[in-house]
């Protein structure tokens, strides 16, 4: 369904709505709404164009809202597509899945079993039945950013047929390790951020122990009324990956106390600055499935916490306080006032044993779309070594190793994905 056509400067943005089963495998239960924002250049507003999905990171997260031309790998989809930006299910103005809208089902199995239709394998059909809507059967070409790139992963899988082309910007994931095993293999990875960070901020290792001590000393709350505790303190390197994600953590260090001795205490600034780079109330899927994305027929029984305690450095008492990464803890279900309620959901998906397969082996190796990844030598985010095996799996696929970027490459600028473009089309 058409919705409305807007047309701020440079563009032309037309807002779709489209219903879609909440479980694929029962078309006549239960529905969605799906939003997606279709975007065209003015010049090319009457033109034959084909279509771009993209497919943002996550899981549970919307796709960037158009703002001023340029910068980012729109301008580059827009020469050439007209561009679908996708909500996936339960974000944005899609039916939205969040604490409140859950909290209103019944009990926790039910909170549980709704989330099990959040992964990548629904999107994915959300995506075919749209396809279908909006092309008359023709296939379209797709990009996704991190986890949108699982999500291509899985669309090779299943329905490869919906596909023109594909490219991937930092998120081929790995297709058959656990849980443990691909935490094993990022809290490395984060402690090299942490080393790095600290090299370029030297100072910064004696402005956190004194952060660390007060938190000790004092029942600190953020502004929202969530305590403050040094393991939320550490969460905090959840950016380390991205482009300024030092930047963004050092200016909060740098005012996190009043200077005037007779103010002593945390400064507004740092506590909303923590606030706003640890909370999950816009996106409380993320939390809840964010190990489960790795699951196929085995339990994530919370990997990120029990891998943690092969890396005693990244304790909160540890002797040099160090940050974490992209990491879920069961404890962010008590302190986090917007996951409370998912708390009990949370653990039943952590214990899930039988989880569907995301990924089919033959099908992948069997594969006949051009297909295109950048992976980043240095992702905090999603393992190189694990990417690489991945792309090796893939009939076809051009694998770009760089170090360049990180994780946010392709949103700096249209070079990345107009690389991609070129890779898929053998210009280069």
């Amino acid at each position: 369904m058409r919705l409305a056509t807007h047309r701020p400067p440079g563009y032309v943005l037309t807002d779709h709505s489209f219903t879609v089963p909440l479980d694929h495998a029962r078309p006549d239960g239960e529905t969605l709404t799906v939003f997606a924002r279709e975007v065209v250049a003015p010049s090319r507003e009457r033109d034959d164009l084909p279509w771009l999905v993209y497919l943002e990171g996550g899981p549970g997260m919307d796709p960037p809202r158009p703002l001023a031309r340029g910068g980012t790998w729109l301008e580059r989809a827009l020469k050439d597509w007209r561009v679908l930006l996708l909500d996936q299910r339960g974000t944005g103005r899609s039916t939205p899945a969040t604490a409140r809208t859950l909290a209103a089902l019944a009990s926790p199995e039910q909170q549980a079993a709704y989330l099990t239709h959040f992964r990548a394998d629904s999107i994915v059909r959300d995506a075919e039945l749209i396809r279908r809507e909006l092309t008359g059967g023709e296939p379209w070409d797709v990009l996704g950013q991190s986890f949108g790139g699982f999500c291509i992963t899985t669309y090779l899988s299943i329905a490869r047929d919906g596909l023109r082309s594909a490219h991937v910007a930092g998120g081929l994931p790995p297709l058959h390790r656990s849980p443990d095993e691909v935490y094993r293999s990022l809290y490395p990875r984060v402690r090299e951020k942490n080393r790095r960070y600290f090299v370029r901020y030297p100072g910064d290792r004696e402005r956190l122990a004194a952060i660390r001590d007060a938190l000790l000393e004092d029942d600190v709350r953020l502004p929202g009324g969530d305590p403050l505790t040094v393991e939320r303190l550490q969460c905090l390197g959840i950016v380390f990956g991205m482009s300024d994600g030092f930047e963004r953590v050092h200016w909060a260090i740098e005012e996190a106390f009043f200077e005037h001795p007779e103010r002593p205490g945390f400064s507004d600034r740092f506590l909303q600055a923590v606030e706003a780079g640890t909370t999950f109330s816009p996106y409380p899927v993320y939390a809840a499935l964010h190990e489960a994305i790795y699951c196929q027929g085995t339990a994530s029984r919370w990997a990120a916490h029990r891998v943690r305690d092969e890396f005693p450095e990244f304790a909160p008492d540890a002797a040099e306080l160090l940050f974490t990464g992209e990491m879920i803890y069961p404890w962010m279900f008590e302190t986090h006032a917007a996951l409370r309620p998912l708390r009990d959901a949370a653990e039943l998906l952590a214990q899930r044993d039988d989880w569907p397969a995301l990924y089919d082996d033959a099908a992948l190796g069997a594969c006949d779309v051009p297909t295109a990844a950048v992976v980043y030598h240095d992702d905090m985010y999603v393992d190189r070594v694990g990417s690489l095996e991945t792309a090796d799996a893939v009939r076809g696929l051009r694998a770009w190793v760089t170090n360049e970027y990180e994780h946010d490459g392709a949103g700096r600028g249209e070079r990345v994905f107009a690389r991609l473009v070129d890779m898929t089309r053998g210009e280069v």
